[in-house]
């Protein structure tokens, strides 16, 4: 039997938060903890997808456009500063909505955990070897590689963005489902 759940007098924000949970693992954690596992959850995977979107997007069609020197320029700085944002926001949003899981019993929060947490392996599988191959010392700037590479990595780059949208999408649904 689920909780039930009075949406009347939300005069604070834990109020509000306990409104979204989905279903409480009876004696295992408190509502709260669920609450703010799924909170962090969704801000995470927000944060992530947003950068994601915004790379695939903005800027590195930007980049692209002002020729390979140039978009190799500005890429290696970008790429190594976004790294450490995204990838430990794609792992902290894999723990949370493991957690969320855990606390809640609805399978949704690990299916979005999962769609979350395939971006660092992707990373290492599919991205890294396009990235150490652009990382090459001395390798030409200006060339024709360095052009197809850089867009290689940018359709590499639209899978982080697929899946990120999609974990956003599933946890969506769970907080907004009665």
């Amino acid at each position: 039997m689920e909780p039930q759940i009075d949406y009347r007098g939300f005069e604070n924000l834990r109020q509000w938060g306990k409104a979204f949970v989905i279903q409480e693992r009876k004696g295992c954690v408190s509502s709260q903890f669920t609450v703010y596992c799924q909170l962090a959850v969704l801000t995470c995977v927000c944060v992530f997808s947003g950068a994601a979107i915004y790379i695939s997007l903005v800027e590195h069609p930007a980049r692209m456009s002002c020729g390979a020197l140039v978009a190799f320029s500005q890429w290696t700085p970008s790429y190594k500063r976004a790294t450490v944002m995204q990838l430990p926001l794609a792992v902290l949003s894999t723990l949370f909505g493991l957690l969320s899981w855990w606390s809640s019993a609805d399978g949704g929060w690990l299916a979005g955990a999962l769609l979350i947490g395939a971006i660092p392996p992707f990373t290492f599988v599919a991205i890294k070897p396009t990235n150490d191959l652009l990382l090459v010392p001395g390798g030409d700037l200006s060339s024709l590689e360095t052009i197809r590479l850089l867009r290689k990595w940018a359709q590499l780059h639209a899978v982080w963005s697929v899946l990120s949208i999609c974990a956003l999408v599933v946890y969506l649904s769970l907080l907004t489902k009665p």
